[in-house]
């Protein structure tokens, strides 16, 4: 039985990039899923491109019996399912074997978030550490860290997107940030003026070389930008600083503050979906606990029957 899946593995991850324009984060973990999918499938005795239905059902079952947590195979199972889309595509297959699987039951964990003070506490120390900067290059990167700080704050942009903004991002006078999400596909953000004069301190320091490399967060690194793990790690040095613990603060974190600050200030739900550049208004639905507070907080507030004496006597 000759064995052709890695050369469609290796068509399906190139449509992947050429028409869908996956990042290459996705397309390494697409990789590693089909990877190890096509290692268990082979132990069975089948390739992964001949796989049938009771194969992948045996798949997902291997990776519950190795401890993956329910998403985890529900993820498995969603890059098989394109996979053998794409091959049903090209007429390399008559069926999609993965069809008639189920998917893993899995419980939406509500996301970890910032309270608004805990965010403020953050900012306050982004700025403060300016002043203690030892040297000019501390300083200029802590000025860099302020920026960033607050452009994450104040849009909810992915860490990857923040990190690689080109120099050339502003719009509108600098009113709003034009953002290339997944898929490369653009939004625009309104800037927060918090924001915009964090932004003209660090363009105040390092504007030259930004337009030169072209990115607003220029580095030394195969990239031309600043990568995400030296940001994340500036931020948890920042948190253990401001007093917070630094192991709950992260980007993405920080990310999901900013929609639920949003909207338990009264923030519409499809308007935070655009904000963060959501394709499907179901992922931005994780945040609905925050409206549920929101809207028992009116009732308990406004409804005349929540006040009521409990003596009608």
């Amino acid at each position: 039985m000759r064995d052709l899946s890695a050369a469609h593995v290796e068509a399906f991850l190139e449509m992947m990039s050429a028409e869908r324009g996956a990042a290459l984060n996705t397309l390494e973990a697409y990789r590693r899923d089909l990877d190890d999918a096509s290692s268990v499938v082979k132990a069975l005795g089948s390739t992964l491109d001949r796989a049938n239905a009771d194969t992948i059902r045996t798949v997902i079952s291997d990776l519950a019996a190795r401890g993956f947590s329910p998403a985890s195979q529900a993820r498995r199972l969603s890059a098989l399912r394109q996979f053998y889309k794409f091959l049903h595509a090209e007429g390399l297959r008559d069926d999609d074997p993965t069809g008639v699987v189920e998917s893993p039951r899995k419980r939406r964990s509500l996301p970890k978030i910032l309270s608004v003070d805990d965010v403020s506490r953050l900012l306050a120390q982004a700025e403060a550490d300016i002043s203690k900067a030892r040297d000019e290059s501390e300083t200029t990167q802590r000025i860099r860290f302020r920026a960033l700080l607050e452009l994450l704050y104040a849009t909810g942009m992915r860490v990857s997107e923040l990190v690689g903004l080109p120099y050339r991002v502003l719009a509108e006078d600098g009113r709003f940030l034009i953002i290339r999400g997944k898929g490369a596909k653009e939004r625009m953000v309104p800037m927060s003026r918090p924001a915009r004069l964090a932004l003209e301190a660090w363009m105040a320091e390092i504007g030259e070389v930004a337009e030169e490399t072209g990115f607003l967060f220029p580095a030394n690194s195969s990239d031309g930008h600043l990568s995400r793990q030296v940001f994340a790690r500036e931020l948890k040095d920042v948190a253990a600083r401001a007093g917070l613990p630094s192991a709950k603060v992260s980007p993405h974190v920080l990310r999901h503050a900013f929609a639920s600050h949003l909207l338990a200030g009264g923030a519409d739900l499809r308007a935070v979906q655009k904000l963060l550049g959501h394709t499907d208004i179901s992922t931005t639905q994780i945040y609905t606990h925050v409206l549920d507070e929101r809207l028992k907080q009116l009732v308990s507030e406004h409804h005349p029957l929540a006040k009521q004496p409990k003596n009608r006597d």
